[in-house]
């Protein structure tokens, strides 16, 4: 059992993340709130009797094997390299930092104190992306030609928000880590348009290629509602494609024989469409989203186990592709602005 010590009882980490450290070997045995409202309901929750509103306070309680974080970009940093220092390895949501100067500090720290940082890149265990990951490991599908992804939000996630940070960071810094992990490889040259109907309302197309060769296309945008699915991806190759949509619905699309003119047409294992959605009647614990399963690849992390857990490496890379990214589209609406 991995005894961690948790910052943050908001409404993401009580609803999201904590529900999955008990079934992932995880005892919380602290937990750290500047809200005595919602750091008491945790408490209640989760039979949890050390209680502390300083970080700092909390990365001391004895006994700790492992730090857990969702707060905010800042905090994650500053917080995380203080865990580093103790010796204590740290899990934190995404973003690790507020740019990727503060992401490169942690890395920094990490690789001083040889502990791990995983970052919340939750999407790579959703259960859609991980089964387009698990094809196109699996040898058959050849090299990724291309990806296009659109992953929308609405604008009163982000109200009050219209130089777009939060968007930026709790946001698109997702499909950073997502779409070049499909890819297997970092992005390489990028070029941006964006729309924008009002303060907070906007949308942007990054047009994108890998340094493997592959290219693609990026919709992002605050202007959908959040009741709707909003998230699709295509994985394109030589006679291949994946379509996942929703993060529960995936197509694997072959090269089956055309069948309109043949009487005699069937469908033919090795060739035709195969395609998957869950069953949602089923009494079983699913975990579409993936953080269980991410924090089930933490804590192997925590346990020197082998393990695939995004890290700080990847959350430095996904802040720098988000910081290129975003410069190109404050140039961009600057344009267009005037």
């Amino acid at each position: 059992m991995i005894n961690i010590g948790w910052i943050g009882c908001g409404r993401h980490a009580s609803q999201m993340l904590l529900p999955q450290l008990g079934r992932n070997g995880f005892r919380i045995a602290a937990l750290c709130d500047r809200d005595g409202a919602a750091l008491s309901q945790a408490a209640a929750n989760y039979g949890v009797t050390a209680l502390y509103d300083d970080f700092r306070e909390l990365i001391a309680h004895p006994g700790l094997d492992a730090i857990g974080m969702a707060v905010g970009p800042d905090l994650h940093r500053m917080a995380s390299i203080a865990a580093l220092e103790k010796g204590l390895p740290f899990f934190m949501e995404k973003p690790p930092a507020a740019d990727a100067a503060g992401a490169r500090e942690v890395a920094a720290a990490s690789r001083k104190a040889g502990k791990p940082v995983i970052v919340g890149f939750m999407k790579r265990y959703s259960t859609g992306n991980r089964i387009a990951r698990n094809v196109l490991d699996g040898g058959d599908f050849g090299s990724v030609l291309g990806v296009t992804g659109s992953y929308m939000t609405a604008p009163t996630y982000f109200q009050g928000e219209p130089d777009y940070t939060g968007f930026y960071l709790h946001h698109c810094v997702h499909y950073m880590d997502l779409i070049p992990w499909f890819a297997g490889s970092a992005f390489d040259d990028m070029a941006v348009r964006t729309v924008e109907t009002a303060p907070g309302h906007l949308l942007l197309h990054l047009n994108f290629t890998c340094e493997n060769g592959a290219i693609g296309t990026i919709v992002m945008g605050t202007i959908q509602s959040r009741g709707t699915p909003t998230e699709d991806i295509t994985i394109m190759g030589d006679h291949r494609r994946i379509e996942i949509e929703n993060v529960i619905n995936v197509r694997y699309f072959r090269d089956p024989p055309f069948k309109a003119e043949d009487p005699a047409a069937s469908l033919a294992g090795g060739a035709d469409t195969l395609s998957w959605t869950p069953n949602f009647t089923a009494a079983a614990n699913e975990d579409h989203k993936g953080y269980a399963a991410l924090m089930a690849d933490a804590a192997k992390a925590f346990r020197g186990e082998a393990n695939t857990a995004p890290d700080i490496t990847d959350g430095v890379s996904a802040m720098e592709s988000l910081e290129r990214m975003t410069a190109l589209i404050d140039d961009d609406l600057r344009r267009r602005r005037k």
